[in-house]
C-alpha cells in the first residue's frame, strides 16, 4: 500500500487549466482516469487526509504509485480524451458498465447498392440506419414481417442474393410478394433504394403522411372500381397500423428523445434507457454496473451518456436527452453531444407533463432491473455458500452462519417506535419466521435503548421456550427427557416461535447499536451467538468491542448478503411502522373505548351502519349486537356521548369513510413532516 504523499506533485507543478489525469500503480498500469475543469483543484482533493476521503477513493490513491496529466484547451476536449482513455486502458477504479451487446437493433444497410433489412448487434457501422435497440430479436422480426408487405425490401444474405442472381430465379420471399426481387431485375437499384428510404422514414416516425397517401390511393382505386387494388391497399394499411401498435404511443408530437433513469444502492446501479422517436418508444436497453469509484447519481448519468453515445453515429443522438440529475459538467456534455449530432441537443431534467411521467416509468424499470439482478444473484446456491463462507472468515466465526437474524428500529420523530426481526436461513429469506415488536418501555428517539430492548425480548423468549417443556434444560440436549420428543415443538407439532437461535445477529447500525445488542446477550448469559452491525453510510461491518470496522471487499458476496439482510429488515420495519401510524391517524371514537376489541368494534359498525347511527342508538339497542353486554353498551354510549364528531365517520376495521357528516379534515403527515429518522427512510418494496 503506497503513501499518497510519496508521489504527490510539488506545489505549483499542477497547472490550473482543463485536462485529463491518470493514476498508475507500481507496475505502470493505469488504474483511474478522470477529467477536470481545473487540474490543480481536482488533484488536490486526492492528496488530503485519508480519513476525509471516501473509502473507495482512499483505496484508489493508496493503490496508485504515480499520477500524470494532460492539459487540453476546453472541457469538451477533456471529455473526449477521458472517454478515449477509459476505452483504451480499461481502468479498474473507473465505473464499468456491463453493457449487454446482445441487445439487437433493426438495421437497414443504406451503404450497399441494394439495401438490406436485418437484425444487427454489436458496434454501430457507418452508413447503416439503426432503429431500436429492442428487447428481443423476435420482436424485430415480427415488425419486419408486417412491414415487408408494404415495403418489400431485400432481407436475404449476400450469398442468397448472389445465387438468385446467377440462376435468374428469386427466393421464396420474392414469390410470395415480401421482396421486390432486385436480384432478378424486377426493380431497378433506384426503385429498391426508394423502398428502403420509405421503410426508414416510416420506422423513424413519419407515419401520418404515408398512411394518408395509402388511404387516398385506396379510395381512388375503389372509385375506379379497381377493387382488388383497393383491397390490397386496405390490407397494407392494416399491416402498417399493426406494426405501429407494437410501439407504445407516448407523445402527440413527433418527439425525439432518450430518457435515462438510474436505480442504485451502495454497491451497484442499474441504468435504463428508453429511445423515443417520432413520439413513440422505439427501443429500450439497460445494464448494471458496479460502483467501483465514489460516484453519485449525476456521475452515473455522465458515465451512461459516454457509454451510450461514445461510439454512436451522429444520427443516433436525439434532439433531447432527459436525465434524473444533471452532471457537474452539463454544458460541456451538451456541447459534446451537439458535436456528435451535428446540431443542438437539449440535456435537461423533465419537470412536469408526459415526459416526467414517462421518466417515472423508466425509473420503475430501472428499479425492477436492479431487483431482478439481486434476485438472480441470491438464488444461486454456489454464490450463497460462498457468501456464508466469506462472512464466517471476516467475522472469525467457527462455522458458516446458517441462520442469520437481523434487527432494525423504525420510528417517526420518536413516535410509534417499532422494531423488526427478519430471518435468513442458508442465505434465503424465511418470511414465516419474521417477527415485529412494539417498543413501549420508554418514550422518545433512542435507537440504542430500543435495540437493547428488542434483542433482550427476543432472546428472553428463546430461553423461556427452552424451559417450557418441564424438566428439559439446555444441558439435556435436543431430545429432552423422552427420546423422540422435540422440546421445541408446540402441542400440535408446530415449532415454537422463538425456539431456534441464530448463529449470527445483525443489527442495522454502527458501534452503539452493536454494543447494545451484545450487552443484551451478555445480560442473559448467551455467549454462543455472534453479533455484528452494518453501517449504511459506508457499508462497514462493526464488531463488539472493536474500534475499527471490518471492511469487506466491494465485490464480496458476503457483503452483498449482509446488505440484503439489512435492507429486508429495514423494509419490514418501515412497513410495520407506517401501518401502525396509519391506524393511529384513522382512529375513531370506538378505539378509545376500554376493553372493546377489534371484533366487537366491527360488529357494532356493521350492525348500525355508521358511528353516527350508533351514537343515536339507545343502550338496549346496542345490547342487541351479538357479544355486547349491558355494561359494555353503557361504556360505548358514554364514550360516544363524550366524543365530538370532527369529520367523516370511519370504519375502524377498513379505514373507509362510512358516512360523510362534515367536510373531511386534511389527513397527511403529522407536524414536522414525514421525513422521519434515518432508520425509517428508504425504499419500501
Amino acid at each position: 500500500m503506497a503513501d499518497p504523499s510519496s508521489y504527490r506533485p510539488a506545489p505549483g507543478q499542477i497547472p490550473d487549466s482543463p485536462g485529463v489525469y491518470r493514476f498508475r500503480d507500481e507496475h505502470r498500469r493505469v488504474i483511474y482516469v478522470g477529467k477536470a475543469k481545473s487540474l490543480r483543484q481536482r488533484l488536490a482533493n486526492y492528496f488530503q487526509d485519508l480519513a476525509g476521503l471516501h473509502p473507495r477513493t482512499a483505496t484508489m490513491v493508496t493503490t496508485a504509485a504515480s499520477v500524470e496529466w494532460t492539459v487540453v484547451s476546453t472541457e469538451v476536449e477533456a471529455l473526449q480524451l477521458e472517454y478515449s482513455w477509459i476505452k483504451e486502458y480499461d481502468p479498474r477504479f473507473n465505473v464499468k458498465y456491463r453493457d449487454d451487446k446482445s441487445y439487437p437493433s433493426l438495421a437497414v444497410t443504406m451503404n450497399e447498392e441494394y439495401p438490406r433489412v436485418q437484425v444487427m448487434r454489436g458496434p454501430k457501422k457507418k452508413g447503416v440506419r439503426y432503429f431500436g435497440p429492442y428487447g428481443h430479436a423476435w420482436a424485430i422480426r415480427e415488425t419486419v414481417d408486417l412491414m415487408l408487405r408494404v415495403f418489400p425490401v431485400r432481407t436475404c444474405s449476400a450469398g442468397v442474393f448472389k445465387r438468385s442472381a446467377q440462376i435468374g430465379r428469386p427466393c421464396l420471399l420474392g414469390y410470395i410478394g415480401k421482396c421486390s426481387a432486385p436480384c432478378v431485375g424486377r426493380v431497378t437499384p433506384e426503385e429498391h433504394r426508394e423502398l428502403a428510404e420509405d421503410f426508414c422514414d416510416f420506422m423513424a416516425g413519419r407515419t401520418g403522411a404515408y398512411l394518408s397517401r395509402l388511404e387516398k390511393q385506396m379510395h381512388d382505386a375503389a372509385e375506379e372500381m379497381e377493387y382488388e387494388k383497393a383491397a390490397r391497399l386496405r390490407d397494407d394499411i392494416g399491416a402498417l397500423r399493426r406494426a405501429m401498435e407494437k410501439n407504445a404511443l407516448v407523445f402527440t408530437d413527433a418527439t425525439d428523445a432518450d430518457l435515462i433513469a438510474v436505480a442504485e444502492d451502495e454497491l451497484e446501479a442499474a441504468v435504463q434507457i428508453f429511445h423515443v422517436r417520432g413520439g413513440r418508444v422505439r427501443g429500450q436497453r439497460g445494464w448494471v454496473t458496479d460502483k467501483v469509484e465514489a460516484v453519485d447519481t449525476a456521475g452515473l448519468v455522465e458515465h451512461a451518456l459516454q457509454q451510450l453515445y461514445g461510439e454512436e453515429s451522429g444520427e443516433a443522438v436525439p434532439k433531447e436527452v432527459l436525465v434524473p440529475a444533471l452532471p457537474e459538467d452539463a454544458p460541456a456534455l451538451g456541447e459534446w453531444l451537439a458535436g456528435r449530432r451535428g446540431s443542438n441537443v437539449s440535456l435537461r431534467i423533465p419537470q412536469r407533463g408526459d415526459k416526467k411521467a414517462l421518466m417515472e416509468t423508466v425509473h420503475r424499470n430501472a428499479q425492477q432491473s436492479l431487483a431482478l439482478h439481486k434476485t438472480k444473484r441470491a438464488s444461486d446456491l454456489t454464490t450463497r455458500s460462498r457468501a456464508l463462507e466469506e462472512i464466517s472468515e471476516a467475522l472469525g466465526l467457527d462455522g458458516a452462519p446458517l441462520r442469520i437474524e437481523c434487527f432494525d428500529i423504525s420510528h417517526l420523530q420518536g413516535d410509534d417506535v417499532v422494531a423488526s426481526m427478519v430471518v435468513f436461513e442458508d442465505g434465503l429469506a424465511r418470511k414465516s419466521e419474521y417477527r415485529r415488536f412494539q417498543i413501549k418501555s420508554f418514550e422518545g428517539q433512542d435507537d440504542v435503548r430500543s435495540m437493547h430492548e428488542v434483542v433482550s425480548r427476543r432472546f428472553r423468549r428463546y430461553l423461556q421456550e427452552k424451559l417450557k417443556t418441564g424438566e428439559w434444560s439446555p444441558e439435556d440436549g435436543d431430545e429432552g427427557e423422552n427420546p423422540g420428543e422435540n422440546p421445541l415443538a408446540e402441542d400440535d407439532g408446530r415449532p415454537r416461535r422463538f425456539a431456534y437461535p441464530p448463529q449470527l445477529v445483525v443489527v442495522d447500525g454502527g458501534q452503539p447499536q452493536v454494543a447494545a445488542a451484545k450487552r443484551a446477550l451478555d445480560e442473559l448469559g448467551i455467549d454462543d451467538v455472534a453479533v455484528c452491525g452494518l453501517a449504511k453510510r459506508l457499508e462497514e461491518v462493526w464488531l463488539p468491542g472493536e474500534d475499527d470496522p471490518v471492511v469487506l471487499p466491494r465485490t464480496s458476496e458476503g457483503l452483498y448478503l449482509l446488505q440484503r439482510v439489512r435492507d429486508e429488515a429495514h423494509r419490514f420495519a418501515i412497513q410495520y411502522q407506517r401501518n401502525k401510524r396509519g391506524k393511529r391517524l384513522k382512529a375513531g371514537p370506538l378505539d378509545e373505548v376500554p376493553g372493546l376489541g377489534e371484533s366487537r368494534r366491527q360488529a357494532l359498525v356493521k350492525h348500525f351502519g355508521s358511528v353516527k347511527k350508533l351514537r343515536q342508538a339507545t343502550i338496549d339497542q346496542i345490547c342487541e349486537v351479538p357479544g355486547i353486554g349491558r355494561k359494555t353498551a353503557e361504556t360505548v354510549a358514554a364514550a360516544l356521548a363524550r366524543s365530538v364528531p370532527a369529520g367523516p365517520a370511519v370504519n375502524t376495521a377498513t379505514g373507509e369513510i362510512i358516512e360523510d357528516e362534515t367536510p373531511p379534515p386534511r389527513v397527511g403527515a403529522p407536524p414536522g413532516g414525514s421525513r422521519g429518522t434515518s432508520s425509517e427512510r428508504g425504499t419500501e418494496q
